[in-house]
């Protein structure tokens, strides 16, 4: 059986949002390197992208945050649960990290529902040297909008009709394991999953950080955020990379590859939507040989 083992951060601080909310910071990695911003996506958690993430803790300085309502954060409004609030967080949590841990150059990488966040901001990439962006939605514009409707309704049905308490952290790995979506993880990562996005409950057992309804919440506002980027907007270098698209995959592969001009996008043959925790290797590769030539690495 293999066990992810994650290290306690280096250090760690709270940043508070405009609404007082707040979202705890993580610091692990090579304080001497290039910083990297990591986040997740819909009810996940960035500890969970450590079979991703320890492959760059050598060389670079790494800090972590879960997007509100999810992984170490405390819980908040459902009405601020929205990719809207997501984008002015993100502003907040850039002035934190330089107020907390220094300013320098930052590289922001994302996935899902923070790439999401990252692209919908008013000029994308603004304050970062580089994006590096892992499967976010983007469409080309002859994409089948019905179907990606309809895909991502089955998406919110889902999440709003997912289990939410647990006897124990087995019960959601052994789920995670046998479901079709997950088929490609990597040996040891359902169990990561259930410790990374579960929490203990006072009265015993376990529930979800991040419960159905906030997940749910994000997918029924998903066509409101379908993004057909026009990278001349980009305020620094962005690069995707994208699900293999010859996979089918309940998340399904958004994009032909040929179809936005200018965009610098590549895949990683063989991994679905969840790459960084299929074929972490080969994610951190192609990122790198991004940021070498940029001079980033």
């Amino acid at each position: 059986m293999v066990h992810w083992q994650i290290p306690d951060p280096h250090a760690a601080a709270e940043v508070e949002l405009d609404d007082g909310a707040r979202v705890v910071l993580r610091r692990h990695g090579n304080p001497e390197g290039t910083r990297l911003v990591l986040s997740h996506g819909n009810g996940l958690a960035i500890d969970l992208y450590y079979p991703f993430w320890s492959l760059l803790a050598s060389r670079f300085d790494l800090v972590l945050y879960d997007v509100r309502n999810h992984g170490w954060n405390e819980r908040g409004d459902i009405a601020e649960h929205s990719i809207a609030t997501f984008v002015a967080d993100g502003h907040a949590i850039a002035r934190g990290i330089d107020r907390t841990f220094g300013s320098k150059p930052r590289v922001g990488v994302f996935h899902s529902m923070s790439a999401t966040t990252a692209l919908v901001d008013d000029k994308p990439g603004k304050g970062f040297a580089a994006l590096v962006l892992f499967d976010p939605p983007v469409y080309a514009p002859n994409a089948d909008i019905l179907g990606a409707e309809a895909r991502w309704g089955r998406q919110s049905q889902g999440a709003r009709h997912r289990k939410t308490h647990f006897e124990s952290t087995r019960e959601l790995a052994d789920g995670v394991r046998n479901a079709p979506a997950f088929s490609r993880l990597l040996p040891g990562v359902p169990e990561l999953f259930a410790e990374t996005t579960l929490r203990r409950k006072a009265g015993g057992g376990y529930e979800l950080r991040c419960p159905p309804e906030y997940e749910s919440r994000i997918c029924d506002w998903a066509l409101a955020y379908l993004l057909n980027p026009d990278p001349r907007d980009f305020a620094c270098p962005v690069k995707v990379i994208r699900a293999d698209p010859t996979l089918r995959s309940p998340f399904g592969s958004s994009l032909d590859l040929d179809a936005l001009d200018g965009l610098d996008c590549d895949f990683v043959s063989g991994a679905t939507h969840f790459l960084q925790l299929e074929k972490p290797r080969e994610c951190v590769a192609v990122m790198v040989d991004f940021m070498e030539r940029l001079g980033l690495a």
